[in-house]
């Protein structure tokens, strides 16, 4: 199979939500259809003993919710899925973030009781930044929630976006018989918990005959018939091109626990989600069929499996072939490096590949080399960028607990954090390392993880900051401002200079009498 044809079976996408809206069920239910898994995990209770697939470190597996990016691959109608399932709670949001700029298009997951929520806005507006293709699925239509309008003017209205719905649900809650599949002009019929099959699909492509209310009744029928021509004269008609350019998204319905109108959305993804598109370097613009490889690395994972101590970094493949045991040139470092066992993806499971193509997600198993942002290639010295940091919000100072194990304490510390689960900055005046997270929880996870695996407590100091700035000027100007303000610096994992904050009026103040000093929220890997 040539290079071309490679990159056109490839369809690379993340899956988004706010918490407990059913995105990790939802990635289970895909990984059904693809036969990549046999039986779908739970989440609804951390007492349940069958996990889901994509939640595999033990800290999830007690909680109930994803702190990790995962990444999946599946074969689907002779096409090559890659799914990676972000979390969705607000305080990875960062891990989120990264992991969208190794997606060409997302779901964005909606529960229809709650509606748009916080997490949801902060998501999407990252993928709009992007121009990333968006197919929303309103999720829970077995339960009670808005009207399906209302859903629809909620997510143009708060996400600043255009939708047409693909198809349609009929009731909700106690009264949902199913959704009528407006892409492929079919009926589908909801038997709660049963297996979504061909069987229980109708081929109706005209509403108006009387064998709709054979199978749904007199009144849901005229209530179709009326719901389906008040959204052909209100919403546009579904254009790929206008979908591929990020103006339209299209809509689904469905309840993915049944297991219930999820086939409707994968079949009509396949049909129309971007191949590999292109990508920016600080030199040029890559396209995915060149002939000469290159990739970054979006997220590091140490521990995968805690028997090994594995770590392991996510290369997405952006141009060329990648094959096994090929030297590379990691561009940041100027060396050559030959991987001998690059894996293949289901979750914690991995699988040696001999080859891989643009669009894939590939681990490398890495004793120290890599970063986030860092970029491979067959010799062109390039970057690829748009690889964001964001500034912290919750700070403390963290301590090692057990003076017998000051090595695993520092080993533990710079692996997660080249991890990016965190940032560390190390103040100048004493030496003290700051931990700066996103939100409460990072702390937790953190805690749990130097404990169990890397053998190290740590204890926390609290710490007032407002904000972690980044700082830029010119040589001379940074150096007697961070001479003059020697107590509010400290150095990030890079060594680059950061002012942290007491208070916005600190902040406000600073700026103002030093205008030589640019001030930034954000940094790129």
């Amino acid at each position: 199979m040539s290079l071309q044809q490679e990159i056109n079976k490839r369809k690379t996408f993340g899956i988004v939500s706010h918490p407990d809206a059913g995105k990790t069920t939802l990635t289970e239910k895909l990984l059904l259809f693809g036969g990549a898994i046999q039986v779908a995990g739970a989440v609804k209770s951390n007492k349940i003993k069958k996990t889901t697939t994509s939640d595999f470190m033990e800290i999830e597996r007690q909680r109930g919710i994803s702190v990790a990016t995962s990444v999946m691959g599946f074969a689907y109608r002779g096409k090559q899925i890659n799914i990676l399932d972000t979390p969705g709670h607000a305080d990875f949001a960062e891990d989120t973030f990264r992991t969208l700029t190794a997606v060409d298009s997302a779901i964005v997951v909606v529960d229809i009781a709650k509606g748009v929520e916080a997490q949801t806005r902060k998501l999407v507006k990252v993928c709009r930044m992007r121009a990333t293709p968006l197919i929303f699925f309103v999720n829970k239509m077995d339960r009670e929630g808005l009207d399906a309008f209302d859903i629809l003017d909620q997510i143009e209205g708060e996400l600043n976006v255009s939708v047409v719905p693909l198809s349609w649900p009929i009731g909700m809650g106690q009264r949902f018989k199913g959704v009528y599949n407006i892409y492929e002009e079919q009926l589908s019929l909801f038997r709660p918990h049963a297996k979504q099959s061909e069987s229980e699909t109708i081929i109706i492509s005209d509403i108006k005959t009387d064998e709709l209310e054979e199978h749904i009744g007199e009144e849901d029928a005229a209530v179709l018939r009326e719901e389906i021509e008040m959204i052909t004269s209100v919403y546009p008609k579904f254009e790929k091109e206008d979908y591929l350019k990020g103006e339209i998204c299209p809509v689904f319905f469905g309840s993915a626990v049944n297991n219930f109108g999820v086939k409707e959305m994968l079949d009509c993804f396949v049909d129309i989600a971007p191949p590999p598109l292109t990508r920016e370097t600080n030199v040029r613009l890559v396209q995915p069929e060149e002939e000469n490889f290159s990739g970054f690395i979006f997220k590091i994972h140490a521990n995968m499996d805690p028997k090994h101590r594995d770590r392991i970094a996510f290369l997405r493949i952006c141009s060329g072939e990648f094959k096994r045991n090929t030297n590379y040139l990691h561009v940041r470092q100027e060396k050559k490096i030959k991987f001998s066992q690059p894996t293949a993806f289901m979750a914690a499971q991995k699988t040696i590949v001999e080859t891989a193509y643009p669009g894939d997600v590939i681990g490398l198993y890495d004793s120290g080399n890599f970063k986030i942002g860092d970029t491979l290639t067959e010799g062109e010295v390039m970057r690829y960028v748009g690889i964001p940091t964001f500034s912290p919000e919750k700070f403390r100072i963290v301590e090692n607990n057990d003076p017998m194990q000051y090595k695993k304490f520092y080993k533990g510390l710079d692996q997660l954090m080249d991890e990016g689960v965190a940032q560390l900055f190390i103040r100048t005046l004493d030496n003290k390392r700051i931990i700066g997270t996103v939100g409460a929880l990072q702390f937790e996870v953190i805690q749990y993880r130097m404990e169990h695996e890397y053998g190290a407590r740590v204890r926390y100091e609290p710490l007032r900051l407002f904000k972690a700035a980044w700082i830029t000027g010119k040589p001379e100007d940074i150096k007697a401002f961070t001479s003059r303000r020697k107590r509010d610096i400290a150095l990030d994992k890079k060594g680059d200079p950061v002012f942290l904050a007491e208070t916005q009026w600190t902040l406000n103040s600073v700026k103002e009498n030093h205008p030589e000093i640019s001030f930034s929220f954000t940094s790129e890997y």
